[in-house]
């Protein structure tokens, strides 16, 4: 099947684009990677009159810690994240998902920022931002607002990005000393939506849990955050109590399906699973452990 008719912009500026969002209104659709639009343009489960690319600006594509934030643009693509040295260092979670990002062909195309404005339940980042307690800078002609990644998405394919705006970067709590994270996410075979994954980002302090953010992949309508799972962690010692304990409460907020992946009572232990391990790997690349 082939695309319904559009026009294809490709503007020199972020200024352009806004105008060009502006004036389209529902009609109008950025792409940047491309690799979850395309797909939907072909199958015309999307028909936009306008495409509107920012593959053409410059300087979209970049990676900083500034301020106090580790700061993302638009055009970041899933192999720079897989490549880059600092998220390796000091970012675990991120690094881990990278390369477990769809294959290889879509990473070398496809942003961090398109998949998150993409929404699909089953995709990694917007579980790991959730798990980091990111901060989405969404700007528009009218100017830029900031939404926490926990009210950013409402439902599957739904978020609070409204169609003239652009999400222009995301930023996330630069890492503090004894800071740790995972991926852990299962899927049939390489380059598989997963069935499900979990993402925890920890944070000690004095031999206690600072702060904990533990996101869900593919168990709900959207990406979810555990919130009392979060929640019963901070200001514990990680002893195996504590583990067993928030590994529970993730799996209560899971909301799974059955399908021909598994069962609602096996997704849910496959997060419960994930949880202990994630944060036991956490824990130990906190402490230095790698």
């Amino acid at each position: 099947m082939l695309p319904a008719p559009f026009e294809y912009h490709a503007p020199r500026s972020v200024d352009e684009a806004l105008d060009l969002l502006d004036q389209f209104g529902d009609e109008g659709k950025v792409l940047a990677g491309g690799q979850s639009l395309i797909p939907l343009l072909k199958l015309r489960f999307a028909s936009p009159g306008h495409l509107v690319d920012i593959n053409t600006i410059k300087d979209l594509d970049f990676i900083e810690e500034r301020d106090g934030t580790l700061r993302i643009g638009p055009l970041f693509r899933h192999k720079a994240a897989e490549r880059s040295s600092l998220l390796a260092s000091r970012y675990h979670v991120m690094a881990d998902a990278a390369p477990q990002i769809a294959d290889p062909i879509i990473r070398n195309r496809g942003t961090i920022a398109g998949s998150v404005a993409h929404a699909d339940p089953s995709g990694d980042w917007g579980t790991v931002l959730l798990a980091m307690d990111a901060d989405l800078i969404l700007r528009s002609k009218k100017g830029t607002r900031t939404v926490k990644a926990r009210d950013f998405f409402s439902g599957p394919f739904s978020t609070a990005l409204e169609p003239t705006e652009i999400l222009s970067e995301i930023r996330i709590p630069a890492a503090k000393p004894m800071t740790g994270g995972s991926y852990l996410k299962l899927e049939r075979k390489v380059g598989d939506f997963a069935t499900v994954a979990v993402a925890v980002h920890l944070v000690m302090d004095d031999g206690k849990v600072g702060s904990a953010g533990i996101g869900l992949t593919a168990v709900g309508p959207q990406n979810l955050k555990a919130e009392k799972a979060e929640a019963s962690l901070k200001g514990a010692r990680l002893d195996d109590a504590a583990i067993k304990q928030a590994a529970a409460l993730a799996a209560e907020a899971a909301d799974p399906k059955a399908d021909h992946r598994g069962s609602v009572e096996y997704k849910r232990n496959v997060v419960r699973v994930f949880t202990e391990r994630g944060l036991k790997r956490a824990y130990e690349r906190a402490r230095g452990g790698g």
